[in-house]
């Protein structure tokens, strides 16, 4: 190997491993507030991946209905637990966001649809219809059931994205789809090249790392929902709202795994399922950062971009092998380092 292909090399797994650490951190806010495991991460990437691509052909995406009929479940959810108190603002609060909001976002998607619709409406557009299914998501399949423990929110998860996946085969078929770069413009650095494309994954990466950073430790809402995470009954009795904490944060999520689909779509092509492969590498990098720590999961997230590129070359048919193999020392030492817990006597 020599010098050019190393840094080819390093380039590749550098960019790969950004959009890791994008995965990566959405599934750390998830967890730190809800206690979610989330699974469909993958999904929201794949959805605003190929909802983008469609929309750039002038096509509708099936998301769009889809956000519509989870809106309609999320009201009907919403009248039968206020059923005992029932008040008409309620009802009218829940009309506009679950039901008003997905269907004009379905009217307007019908409206600009077209081979002529500018990028920027048609990224916005992707973006408002994955953000609409996570929030619903969140609301008909984790609120209901948030006292529970970390195991059933796990199977929930697991199933959410079984559901998931195999809407996203319905939506979009088994072939893949490739997205408009989202800039044409490239800077030469000695023997590398940088696209606008992966100049693009570099600075929305740093930007959410800082973003999330800020917004946790010095905001007023990040702190409620740290303190959503750590205590739900203690963040009740003070006065926060528990149930808006776990949709902030699924909004997130699903914002963060839309826009990081739009970032690979241009660079490969994308299926239905990949979606699950990448929240994967993304998912070993926040168990590297113990499902705490965002500076950690990003530079863990990295970390797994550049084996993964090494991988590739000299190895490409262990490479998935490889880079899942990184997590066995980190459960190994985190086992180790665990304190003793005595076994529950009936």
């Amino acid at each position: 190997m020599n010098t050019t292909i190393l840094l080819f090399l390093l380039q590749d797994g550098i960019t790969n491993g950004a959009v890791y650490a994008l995965l990566g951190l959405a599934l750390v806010l998830v967890f730190a507030v809800t206690r979610v495991i989330l699974i469909p991460q993958g999904e929201f990437v794949t959805y605003g991946a190929l909802s983008y691509a469609m929309l750039a052909t002038g096509q509708v995406p099936g998301t769009a209905q889809l956000a519509v009929a989870m809106g309609l479940a999320a009201f009907g959810l919403d009248l039968f637990f206020a059923r005992k108190a029932l008040h008409v603002r309620l009802a009218l609060r829940s009309a506009a966001l679950n039901i008003v909001f997905p269907v004009a976002l379905l009217a307007v998607t019908y409206k600009v649809a077209g081979p002529a619709t500018p990028m920027a409406v048609n990224i916005a557009l992707a973006l408002l219809i994955v953000a609409a299914i996570g929030l619903f998501l969140y609301r008909i399949a984790f609120q209901p059931i948030a006292h529970t423990s970390v195991l059933v929110l796990l199977i929930a998860s697991v199933g959410c994205h079984l559901a998931l996946q195999g809407l996203g085969l319905v939506f979009f078929g088994a072939e893949g789809l490739r997205g408009p770069a989202l800039s044409n413009a490239a800077v030469t650095a000695g023997p590398l090249r940088f696209t606008g494309q992966s100049l693009a994954v570099y600075g929305l990466t740093v930007a959410f790392i800082v973003g999330l950073w800020l917004f946790f430790g010095y905001t007023r809402m990040g702190k409620a929902l740290r303190a959503t995470a750590v205590n739900r009954l203690g963040a009740r009795l003070v006065g926060i709202r528990t149930t808006l904490s776990g949709q902030i944060a699924f909004l997130l999520a699903s914002v963060i795994g839309a826009i990081s689909g739009i970032l690979i779509v241009p660079i490969t092509t994308l299926y239905y399922d990949t979606g699950f492969l990448i929240g994967l590498k993304g998912f070993i990098a926040a168990i590297i950062g113990g499902l705490v720590s965002y500076p950690l999961t990003a530079v863990a997230a990295i970390l797994v971009g550049i084996v993964e590129a090494f991988s590739s070359f000299y190895a490409s048919n262990f490479k998935e092998v490889i880079v899942f193999t990184l997590i066995l020392p980190v459960l190994v030492l985190r086992s180790l380092a665990a304190p003793a817990v005595e076994e529950e006597k009936d």
